[in-house]
């Protein structure tokens, strides 16, 4: 198995904040999945500099950041792709990186769920 490190910027038109909150609680529910599934490693919402100290309904979200752990590339980008972030244009397809990292630390075999939903 392979570790690759996904950068995941948000599309910047006008409506992209809006979408990414609206279905935040769905997307919540599938990466909850995956980390169960111990595949994803590590993720996070990536913040304007100015929000990093804001309260959490004033926070500006630019893309997210993500660590999976797959048999190969094509592995991961269809990890990628089976996001609702995907799937309803909140990442920037054009933009979007996704690339193997040998990493020099650790990662949690399995880490927990940051966001609990319904289904957990």
């Amino acid at each position: 198995m392979h570790h690759y490190m996904v950068w995941a910027p948000d599309y910047t038109d006008e409506g992209a904040l809006g979408r990414r909150m609206a279905i935040r609680p769905k997307h919540f529910v599938g990466v909850n999945k995956v980390i169960k599934q111990g595949v994803l490693k590590a993720a996070g919402g990536l913040l304007t500099p100015e929000s990093e100290d804001a309260d959490p309904q004033d926070r500006k979200f630019v893309g997210s950041a993500l660590i999976y752990e797959a048999k190969s590339l094509e592995e991961a980008r269809r990890l990628v792709e089976a996001d609702v972030y995907w799937n309803e244009n909140v990442w920037d397809k054009e933009k979007l990186v996704i690339l193997p990292i040998l990493m020099a630390t650790t990662l949690p075999e399995r880490p927990d769920t940051t966001q609990p939903t319904p289904e957990d």
